[in-house]
């Protein structure tokens, strides 16, 4: 899917394009979703633009994610987006050329929908292609920031009910802090990876004063949302300990009872045992109270080991 986007009458004017001549000859953006080849051809003929192959966005090395050539200038940027079975970083690729930005991904990702519905109520919205490029960064950090917060509360919250023992299923409480910490830790990378995106921006001196002071702000709120999701793994990372702790305790109490027992049934078990025997000369065999001598030396045996444990405090 194409959409073309271009400045209409004062406002950034989103067109959907069906057909190689719906391409317009002005526009300032040109966003692919899942393009087939021959979509591909139609933006390549028209803009005469080389767009990035799909192994070439698979690319992690610094040298194959920014870079600067003939073409124009080129940026590989991971983006944050849910699925049902999870947070995954899904890389978009950029390409600044000719006065235009092209934009290829294989998602419609929230922060481009964010970004179409403000250019539909903010006029000055999307000057040009640079500027395009910094709003959707923009807003990019703002999701990545909403998220954070989000996952701080929900932290905060499970720490209360970890911390004051209302939460007794700590296996439950593990899982729950595993896809934390994973969802910050996709979240941090994100962030670290725009920092490089926009260091890089920053050392090619293409852009004008006012964008610049709009890059440096975003590099400000990275760098505040990075020291901010480095001390949540930090509380992560401390519930878990935590909870592991708790696991530990209620294992060595269960523990402790079943050696106690261990102990209490030992002597018992040790007189139902001489009297098991089968010798023939025992006193006690033909003695009229035998057997309920022998129950209660099996039962002083038991007893006085639990009130030993007792008065010494272990259970």
């Amino acid at each position: 899917m194409i959409t073309a986007y271009a400045r209409r009458e004062g406002r950034l004017l989103q067109i959907e394009i069906e057909h190689r001549a719906d391409l317009p000859t002005d526009a300032l953006w040109i966003d692919l979703v899942s393009p087939s080849l021959e979509e591909r051809g139609w933006v390549e003929e028209v803009y005469e633009q080389i767009l990035p192959k799909p192994d070439e966005m698979a690319e992690i090395e610094a040298s194959a994610r920014f870079y600067e050539d003939e073409h124009g200038l080129h940026l590989h940027s991971y983006f944050l987006h849910e699925f049902p079975e999870g947070y995954r970083n899904l890389t978009v690729a950029f390409t600044v050329g000719g006065g235009r930005l092209f934009s290829l991904r294989d998602e419609d990702l929230h922060t481009f929908r964010i970004f179409r519905a403000r250019a539909r109520r903010q006029p000055g919205l999307g000057r040009d292609a640079m500027s395009i490029l910094l709003d959707l960064f923009d807003i990019k950090v703002e999701r990545t920031a909403d998220l954070l917060e989000q996952l701080y509360a929900e932290l905060d919250a499970l720490s209360n009910r970890v911390l004051t023992n209302e939460e007794k299923d700590m296996q439950k409480v593990l899982s729950v802090l595993s896809k934390q910490e994973d969802i910050n830790g996709k979240a941090r990378m994100n962030l670290m990876d725009l920092q490089r995106v926009l260091s890089f921006l920053m050392r090619s001196r293409i852009l004008d004063p006012g964008l610049t002071m709009q890059l440096r702000d975003i590099l400000r709120d990275i760098q505040s949302l990075i020291s901010h999701s480095a001390f949540l793994f930090e509380k992560v990372n401390f519930l878990m300990d935590a909870a592991l702790g708790f696991i530990n305790i209620e294992q060595n109490q269960i523990i402790k009872i079943f050696s106690i027992f261990a102990v209490v049934f030992l002597p018992p078990t040790m007189v139902a045992s001489v009297y098991g025997m089968n010798f023939k000369i025992i006193p006690e065999l033909q003695w009229e109270y035998g057997y309920p001598f022998a129950l209660m030396m099996m039962f002083m045996s038991a007893i006085l080991p639990y009130i030993y444990f007792k008065r010494r405090g272990w259970l």
